[in-house]
């Protein structure tokens, strides 16, 4: 029976070790280091386990909680400059609108520090820091850290020397908080792309669809390449030359084939260039950095002008006619400079859209400049190879005609709205407010109609042949266009214009972030004590108390939201999930919502600073105080994480996290809803 109960109890508590998911992905180790007899280097290693990822110093206000050492104040030590920091990994973080640098794996911050004595000492250091993953953040954690410093036998007189020239205002003593240090890294690198995860080894899903999404958007630009008026006359030339030099039909189906697999190589070949060239990570800082960013917009600004007639952007001849001469040779090496000289030849056509792809690979980094050109070459070369296998399509090709510049002309404009994309993402990084989303879509509606006015021919470019009538096919792509064109214009009074999520700047950076014909304070006004709007005009408690009085006065459930105003997921999910409309109508009508931020900086009344249950220290901020309340009544400390609680604060059901999922997520919250319901009209019969 001992043995019994024993079983049970190890049974019991490992279940309890299983539930608990108390996360401590970061340890500290410290080190010192001689740099002279009168100078040393404090070195604080942070560990980082697989998956997570640790802020920087350095970041804005409104952002991720950055990591910050506090030194405490003694006689034998005199600060030398502030905490450097390695160069880390710099991206930027659509949702808060700032650059945020983050480190993975290891990191090393070191701090010199100048003697001001020769016997041997302690430092004691605080650092507060803030870690997340791809699913969870935690919330900010203080870790005591402690540097044994030994001078040597030689330092006594150089320190003599030296002291009168120190200063110590930047040591500050234990009950100096340490926002009053600003320290700065070694470098800083502005980008805008959206946080990605943190990478693993094994490429997960959502890098795989990405890949994917480069490899489609690639071949279909293939294909509209082909139908340029530089390309789509090539096809019958390229290939009549290939059969009358072949002796034999398999001998000109074996030269097709090398041919089209060189084109395939050749532009491969310039994704690995341009690669190599900035090298992969760095393609992907360039493309994200500010301004390149502006440097892509005038580029794809030229690129249109181009398409549109303007000017063409040509090579110089002298390399086009060097080419063709090798390619006369023939052989293998003939047929490579071939695929060279359509490469050449077509530029004026191709170069745009090749420059494109390459910028929108290199935003995603990696392979992605390679799938991009395999998928842009392969949408090129099939048609070389099919056709010179079947001579006979050929003569099912339309005939070249004014039909290929007005494909032209359309590459053009859609070039043209992508330029303003990439000028938005400047805009967003630098918050300039210039670009807002109701200007940006202004923009996209003048230019989608110019497009759809285009199509159906009120407007004629220079170099465009004289149109009698429309194709069936123009007509059809210019109903498309004016259909997509009016589809944009609620957008205009905050419409979320779900199609082009991503493309126009966030809803919250807009003239109305509230909607068309809101009055902020007039709904203000309205709110329950202690309540304000939150997402998509939520009515929202910060506070615990308040919102769960407020919850048993009205009868309704409570779902408490363990949040962070740094926290990437949270947003992901207010955005992507709470959006929806069943989700957002059980979150206004039927719960109650309580947003608890674990990284809130204010610091809680004096009467309410108490020491942690979990760690022994004061906890001094009121996201220390939510924090330390998720960790003991639910045992984790990751956010997003969501418990729908009755008025007695009893679980409803099972606790949910990070979830994409929109259907899941509301059957979460309809089972708890429904369990609050079922209990409360028992509750009410007993009572009768």
């Amino acid at each position: 029976m001992n043995k019994n109960i024993f079983l049970v109890s190890f049974l019991l508590l490992f279940t309890i070790m299983v539930q608990a998911q108390i996360y401590n992905p970061i340890k500290w180790k410290t080190s010192v280091q001689k740099i002279s007899d009168t100078e040393y280097e404090l070195q604080a290693k942070a560990s980082i386990e697989n998956g997570w990822h640790l802020y920087s110093q350095n970041v804005a206000d409104g952002g991720p909680i950055p990591t910050h050492f506090t030194f405490t104040k003694t006689s034998e030590f005199k600060l030398n400059g502030d905490v450097k920091e390695e160069k880390g990994q710099t991206i930027s973080d659509p949702v808060f609108k700032m650059q945020i640098t983050f480190f993975e794996k290891e990191t090393t911050f070191k701090q010199r520090i100048k003697l001001a004595g020769n016997k041997p000492f302690k430092i004691k250091a605080e650092v507060e820091f803030m870690v997340c993953n791809d699913e969870n953040c935690l919330p900010p954690s203080y870790d005591s850290l402690e540097f044994s410093v030994t001078p040597s036998a030689s330092a006594v007189a150089a320190v003599e020397e030296i002291v009168p020239e120190i200063t110590a205002d930047k040591i500050l003593p234990d009950s100096t908080a340490a926002d009053e240090i600003q320290a700065e890294p070694i470098v800083i690198k502005e980008s805008i792309a959206a946080v990605k995860p943190v990478l693993t080894k094994k490429k997960s899903k959502a890098e795989l669809d990405n890949l994917w999404t480069i490899f489609i958007l690639s071949f279909f630009s293939g294909f509209a390449a082909l139908l340029t008026p530089c390309v789509f006359p090539m096809i019958p030339m390229t290939v009549s030359f290939f059969t009358k030099q072949s002796k034999t039909k398999s001998q000109g189906i074996r030269k097709a084939v090398f041919y089209g697999i060189f084109i395939i190589t050749i532009y491969i070949f310039l994704g690995a260039v341009v690669t190599w060239a900035f090298g992969a990570d760095s393609l992907n800082a360039l493309s994200t950095n500010v301004w390149f960013n502006v440097v892509f917009f005038l580029l794809l600004i030229i690129f249109a002008l181009s398409f549109l007639g303007a000017f063409e952007i040509m090579l110089p001849n002298s390399l086009a006619n060097k080419v063709d001469s090798q390619a006369d040779k023939g052989g293998i090496v003939g047929i490579l400079f071939m695929a060279l000289a359509l490469a050449i030849v077509s530029f004026s056509c191709t170069g745009p859209i090749v420059g494109t792809l390459l910028v929108e690979a290199a935003s995603r980094g990696g392979v992605a400049p390679f799938v991009g050109m395999f998928g842009f070459s392969l949408a090129l070369a099939l048609p070389f190879t099919l056709f010179a296998a079947f001579p006979g399509w050929l003569n099912s090709l339309p005939k070249s005609g004014g039909w290929l510049n007005s494909v032209k002309v359309v590459l053009g404009f859609l070039e043209l709205a992508l330029a303003f994309k990439f000028l938005s993402n400047a805009d967003l990084v630098l918050q300039l407010h210039l670009l807002e989303r109701e200007t940006f879509i202004a923009i996209w509606i003048a230019i989608f109609t110019a497009l759809t006015l285009y199509l159906f021919g009120k407007i004629q470019l220079p170099h465009d042949s004289p149109l009698s009538h429309i194709s069936v096919g123009r007509l059809g792509l210019g109903i498309v266009v004016l259909s997509f064109t009016i589809y944009l214009i609620p957008g205009i009074w905050g419409a979320p214009l779900k199609l082009i999520s991503g493309f126009p700047p966030p809803l919250n950076y807009s003239e109305i972030p509230n909607g068309f014909g809101t009055n902020s304070n007039e709904i203000s006004s309205n709110l329950p004590d202690g309540a304000e709007l939150g997402p998509h005009n939520i009515v929202a408690f910060t506070d615990y108390d308040k919102g769960m009085a407020y919850a048993k006065k009205i009868g309704k459930p409570v779902m408490i939201d363990f949040t962070g105003h740094a926290c990437v997921n949270c947003r992901k999910m207010e955005d992507n999930v709470w959006s929806d409309n069943k989700v957002l109508k059980v979150l206004k009508d039927d719960v109650v919502l309580i947003s608890l931020y674990v990284d809130d900086k204010r610091e809680l009344a004096s009467n309410e600073q108490v020491v942690s249950e979990l760690t022994g220290k004061k906890i001094k901020y009121i996201g220390q105080k939510w924090s330390e309340f998720q960790t003991i009544k639910y045992k984790t400390n990751a956010q997003p994480f969501y418990v729908l609680v009755n008025n007695d604060g009893e679980l409803l059901n099972e606790s949910s996290s990070y979830n994409p999922d929109i259907d899941d997520y509301l059957n979460w919250l309809n089972v708890g809803v429904s369990n609050f319901k079922n209990n409360h009209s028992d509750m009410q019969l007993t009572q009768f």
